[in-house]
């Protein structure tokens, strides 16, 4: 039980139990043998002094009443020593999963109530699978005693039917009974959803749907704040509650962080409203300094994990990539770039992008200096992070080697995001995925370098205009030309003349 104020802990709050199962006679056993030498004695008396605020043969919710009752009943003396001893036992309890606390803070009252929520002890085979509690008993009583107790509450199967086949002979619900699925009643359906007992772990889900309520942030929310006065209006303000649950779930937020960017300046007008988009760009950089350090964390788990594994077991890892190779088949060849010419052929060069890491890619493509810094992190995302295989990733660095494109951290995480989002997940699906780059490249380049010269290109020596990227500004339009006129030279003096008369009729001149 974590409790910071010993104020808002005392014999004088109130408590109710809640439990959704009974004690069987292994359970007991269990207790007293295995979990009492964890915890001790005086730590499961208060889990029988808890389960026994319910009858043995009810599930359910016990009655609220102060806790003065459980320290008369544990004899404990009322006061701050009284307080922290069963803080104490209730956080081993806690600690082995018996008891889960929390506490809800009731309005009328304005005060907090405290729920002990019991849980079963776990069977015998459960307990010896759980690693953690298993290792605790043994620094308890010794591990031959743990081989005592388990050979007393764990009784083997015979030697002689333990690997023998078997076969299902039991018979399945519906095949022997037969449910009147037409009637529905309603009412009795309400009635048993209204009354179910489930445990506040499985009621977690629900409420967190709903969002945070006034009451969770009121209660962690600094009482000296010059902004303590806004959040108490929220309690009248549901649609503002409704904003913050909102942020909340598109960002990821904790209820920390609600209450931390609550407390911001200018979150709230001098009028009270709250300043949506403020809260939401305050609420965006969170979210991004939460993800890069998950990232960076991420990382930096997975470089110690490599450096703790890779000494021991350096020889072993060699002889498994010698067999985990990988051939590519021909139609799959990459071209090999002009800084690989003469060092190997074009086998070797995509047995390389197929098997080799994309550091060893590297390092022979900046062989005059070393790689930078900047590529290695941002690689490094790649791979720890977005969990990109790195024979992709050596598809990609081929690719922007070839095509001569920037190795900023922008284009290459554009390429990243475009592989992801089309599943490229292999060495033959990252070569076909940059052959379709290429020729989309191809095909956008091509009205650029593609012939202009037409009619109007002939005459006047005209050119079109052209906007970047290759887009044309104006259509190409067809233009009238002046022909020679070599006809009219040809003609001879007679038909001029029969030319002349015939215009001088037409005119009414002859």
């Amino acid at each position: 039980m974590r409790i910071t104020n010993m104020h808002h802990f005392s014999e004088y709050h109130r408590f109710y139990v809640a439990r959704d199962f009974s004690l069987s006679g292994l359970d007991m056993k269990m207790l007293s043998t295995i979990y009492q030498p964890m915890i001790g004695a005086y730590a499961v008396s208060l889990y029988h002094t808890l389960f026994l605020q319910l009858p043995i043969d009810k599930v359910g919710y016990s009655a609220t009443e102060q806790q003065r009752r459980l320290f008369l009943s544990l004899e404990l003396e009322t006061g701050e020593r009284g307080r922290k001893y069963f803080i104490e036992q209730t956080a081993k309890l806690e600690a082995v999963g018996l008891l889960k606390t929390t506490r809800k803070f009731a309005e009328v009252s304005d005060d907090y109530v405290y729920v002990y929520t019991l849980s079963a002890p776990l069977s015998p085979n459960e307990f010896f699978k759980n690693q953690h509690l298993t290792l605790l008993l043994r620094d308890k009583v010794g591990k031959y005693m743990i081989y005592s107790l388990r050979d007393e509450l764990v009784l083997p199967e015979s030697d002689e039917l333990k690997g023998a086949n078997e076969e299902n002979l039991s018979v399945p619900f519906y095949e022997l009974f037969h449910l009147n699925s037409q009637v529905i009643d309603l009412e009795m359906e309400q009635a048993f959803f209204e009354t179910a007992v489930s445990k506040p772990s499985e009621t977690k889900p629900e409420s967190a749907n709903k969002g945070f309520q006034y009451s969770d942030i009121i209660m962690h929310f600094p009482r000296e704040s010059g902004n303590r006065v806004f959040v108490e209006q929220l309690k009248y303000e549901p649609e503002q509650m409704g904003q913050i649950n909102y942020v909340a779930k598109k960002y990821g937020l904790y209820l920390t962080d609600i209450c931390r960017l609550l407390d911001e300046d200018g979150v709230f007008d001098p009028q009270g409203e709250l300043m949506l988009e403020l809260l939401q760009h305050k609420a965006n950089m969170v979210f991004r300094q939460d993800k890069k350090r998950g990232e960076e964390r991420g990382r930096y788990l997975a470089k110690v994990d490599q450096q703790t594994r890779g000494a021991a077991s350096s020889n072993q890892e060699n002889g498994a990539d010698i067999a985990s190779d990988k051939t590519v088949e021909m139609e799959f060849y990459l071209q090999v770039p002009d800084i690989f010419q003469g060092e190997c052929n074009q086998h070797q060069y995509n047995y390389i992008l197929r098997n080799e890491p994309y550091i060893f890619l590297l390092e022979k493509i900046f062989s005059k200096g070393t790689v930078p810094d900047g590529l290695l992190d941002t690689l490094a995302k790649v791979d720890l992070n977005y969990g990109l295989k790195e024979e992709v990733i050596n598809v990609m660095i081929h690719y922007l080697y070839m095509n001569k494109r920037s190795w900023s951290k922008a284009s290459i995480e554009f390429s990243v995001t475009d592989m992801l989002a089309k599943q490229v997940n292999s060495f033959e699906q990252a070569v076909q995925y940059i052959r379709e780059q290429s020729k989309y490249q191809e095909s956008k380049t091509a009205p650029r370098t593609g012939s202009r010269t037409g009619t109007g290109g002939a005459a006047g020596g005209r050119s079109t205009g052209t906007a970047r990227g290759g887009v044309r500004q104006k259509p190409l339009l067809p233009t009238v030309e002046d022909k020679p006129s070599t006809a009219a030279a040809s003609r001879s003096a007679e038909e001029r003349e029969a030319m002349r008369r015939r215009a001088q009729m037409l005119d009414g001149k002859v």
